[in-house]
């Protein structure tokens, strides 16, 4: 998000590409929504994501739960 983006106020959910360090906004929007809680994070405040699914979260503790439940399923491996 850059300046010009928060003095008009964007409203609405942002389309993102999640990468290794960074993620990319394919559509311009102000939030993107926790996939494990559905809680909406601000693109300012957004720490943590899974860049294999896609996914964000909310919180370190939520991005552990995810983990530790995709990796119990079999889905990542160590």
């Amino acid at each position: 998000m850059n300046h010009i983006d928060k003095l008009f106020g964007l409203k609405g959910e942002a389309r993102v590409r999640y990468q290794h360090g960074e993620f990319q906004v394919l559509s311009p929007g102000d939030f993107v929504r926790c996939a494990v809680s559905g809680q909406i994070i601000m693109l300012s405040d957004l720490r943590y994501w899974n860049v294999e699914l896609q996914e964000a979260y909310a919180t370190s503790a939520v991005a552990m739960k995810r983990y530790v439940e995709l990796r119990q399923k079999g889905r990542i491996k160590v």
